[in-house]
């Protein structure tokens, strides 16, 4: 996987995908190896981030490597008409990996066709998130013990999701049932759907959430995303369909952990965060164990 790009989760394959499981496992057993002493990884985010900014710094940092790069688009010279091409061409010159989030679908795809260093999609729009993927992959094999044959229930925003649309796709490798609870406006795209058929998979569609809560091993629930409407009027209709409560566990199996991409609104209430089922802090705490597995695995650092 050296000097190769993660633009979307079809760049790399099933084995690969494993490969950087393993890879991450031996992260989370010793966090700290200074192995990426005197590289140097720019995070460029165009649009705002938390938790994937941080831990990719993070990440770079435990491997001790520098980092350097800006938070939003104004800090950069885009903001002074500056092509994102140029941008990346220059950036190139400073850093041995790039890290970009960017608010346009095929953002990075493009960096990654004039940039001379690897880059690392960390979500384009609505588009992909393969490194959240990745970690979310990393989060169900650490709960489920297996990839292989599972029921995952998506909630909330799978038409705006960039999250849900890697993950499906990455899942349909691993003979998943899928179970897709959302409103109708935000159902999850046909173009998702279509990995589905073409692995002759089963999945279901339900508008409401507890009719999906009893069949499931993992709950995957997403916020609804106000930045992705044209519309306020769209998005203040559909923003509190599904709230999660405690109260509705209570017939779920026995292995049910809940996901989420994070940030939480109010679709996860926060008496759920004492149950059982609440996995999802320990998700973000695995993606720095995963995104540390992806910068050694494509520096040429660890295969």
């Amino acid at each position: 996987m050296r000097n190769r790009n993660l633009i979307s989760i079809t760049d790399f394959n099933k084995e690969e995908y494993i490969r950087i499981l393993d890879l991450a496992m031996t992260f989370e057993k010793q966090p700290v190896q200074d192995i990426a002493k005197g590289k140097i990884i720019a995070t460029l985010f165009f649009e705002p981030s938390t938790r994937t900014r941080l831990s990719f710094e993070s990440a770079a940092n435990r491997l001790g490597a520098k980092v350097i790069g800006f938070t939003d688009a104004a800090s950069s010279s885009t903001s002074k008409g500056e092509s994102l091409s140029d941008t990346i061409k220059t950036v190139c010159c400073y850093a041995d990996l790039i890290v970009m989030r960017h608010p346009l679908e095929g953002a990075a795809r493009l960096a990654s066709e004039v940039a001379s260093v690897p880059i690392i999609n960390a979500g384009d729009g609505a588009n992909q998130h393969p490194t959240q993927c990745m970690l979310d992959l990393y989060s169900i094999r650490q709960t489920q013990y297996t990839l292989d044959n599972l029921n995952v229930a998506f909630v909330g925003d799978l038409k705006y999701g960039r999250t849900v649309h890697s993950l499906v796709e990455a899942m349909c490798h691993f003979n998943t049932t899928f179970h897709f609870i959302s409103p109708q406006s935000l159902k999850l795209p046909s173009a998702v759907k279509m990995h589905i058929k073409e692995k002759k998979l089963k999945y279901y569609q339900y508008t409401e959430i507890q009719d999906a809560i009893p069949k499931v091993d993992i709950l995957y629930m997403t916020r609804v995303q106000r930045e992705r409407f044209l519309d306020i009027q769209d998005y203040e209709k559909v923003k509190n369909t599904y709230i999660l409560e405690q109260s509705m566990l209570v017939d779920c199996k026995s292995n049910l952990k809940i996901l989420h991409p994070l940030p939480r609104v109010n679709e996860i209430n926060t008496n759920v965060d004492t149950t059982s089922q609440a996995y999802y802090f320990q998700q973000a705490q695995n993606g720095v164990y995963v995104r540390q597995a992806l910068i050694a695995a494509i520096l040429g650092l660890k295969q």
